[in-house]
């Protein structure tokens, strides 16, 4: 007999297969929305300066006119998902025109804050691999990554050797040293305060070192970063770059971000379970915990978690700053 015959009515069994469709088709909203930026969409629109309608959007596109009524299809499922608004033009009340929303500026190209790399990381073949060979790894016993199942290297190995990869995530952590300079350093400048030198650890290409001594003139920042991360970058008398491995060596400085001995150390990261964002935010933290898992065989941490990380590295105590945030600051 089926499992659902006769238990749940059918309104609950549809319910439940919606539900499941959902889910199975999830994927397509991250892909639509890669293709937007691929075709520069939100760029045209804001160029625009004012709601563009179809036949604008489709005249300013990129694409073979022949599939011009595609572009509706895209924007219909971009619209739903609340990255551009319909608006009524107010010279025509029969006409519609599209328009941005705070999230699709967070898209845009010039934009500070862009949050654009991410989503081209993530939506890269590279990275979409892996996930076909989760079960696998879950199954096995050897201490591979899924990453490495699927591309024989590690995340970072695979990332000198595929320059796009490496450009597209040092973007995208570049965009958290400008939410530092709009959004941390202005609520939580106290952290840093009484400091004279800091290093950034695994500071990529060192937005966020350049945010600190923007908001401190008087401290002086060093990027550390492996080599191919940090290669080409010029520093100045406030900001030095060195392409070292952090397991291997850190240099001295009062202020650690993420690391260090002696000092005061600051790590920005998520703290699990800690969210002030709602059903979204949850799913963000479950998001990143998953993706941790995948590429680098990594983990969210709650604050239980992070107590026992910072006790066993020996320190006495720490503070939360900005929990909606996910900041942490350990001091010893």
């Amino acid at each position: 007999m089926a499992f659902l015959s006769g238990k749940v009515s059918s309104n609950e069994i549809l319910d439940a297969q919606s539900h499941v469709w959902n889910h199975i088709f999830k994927f397509m909203n991250t892909m639509s929305l890669n293709c937007a930026i691929e075709l520069g969409i939100p760029d045209i629109i804001h160029k625009h300066g004012k709601p563009m309608t179809l036949d604008e959007l489709i005249n300013a596109l990129p694409v073979n006119k022949a599939k011009s009524q595609c572009i509706y299809r895209l924007m219909r499922i971009l619209v739903n998902s609340e990255f551009f608004v319909k608006l009524n033009i107010a010279d025509d009340k029969e006409k519609e025109a599209y328009w941005l929303t705070t999230a699709s500026r967070l898209l845009l190209k010039d934009e500070p804050m862009s949050m654009r790399s991410y989503l081209q990381v993530i939506a890269d073949p590279i990275l979409m691999e892996p996930w076909h060979y989760l079960s696998e790894w879950l199954a096995n016993d050897n201490h591979l990554t899924t990453f490495e199942i699927a591309h024989e290297r590690t995340f970072w190995e695979q990332a000198k050797h595929v320059p796009r990869l490496n450009h597209a995530f040092n973007k995208s952590m570049a965009c958290d040293g400008h939410l530092m300079n709009n959004i941390f350093l202005k609520d939580s400048k106290q952290v840093f305060e009484g400091f004279e030198s800091l290093v950034d650890v695994g500071g990529g290409t060192g937005a966020t070192a350049r945010a600190v001594v923007d908001a401190f003139p008087d401290m002086k920042c060093i990027v550390l970063d492996l080599p191919h991360v940090v290669d080409g970058l010029e520093g100045n008398e406030k900001l030095t770059y060195v392409g070292e491995n952090m397991f291997e060596a850190i240099p001295h400085a009062d202020l650690v971000l993420l690391k260090g001995k002696g000092g005061k150390v600051i790590i920005i990261d998520m703290i699990f379970d800690i969210y002030e964002g709602g059903d979204k935010a949850m799913e963000d933290q479950l998001f990143f915990d998953m993706a941790m898992m995948v590429y680098v065989n990594g983990k969210e941490r709650n604050e239980k978690e992070w107590a026992k990380l910072f006790s066993d590295a020996g320190f006495s105590g720490y503070n939360i700053n900005a929990p909606g945030l996910g900041v942490r600051t350990g001091l010893n």
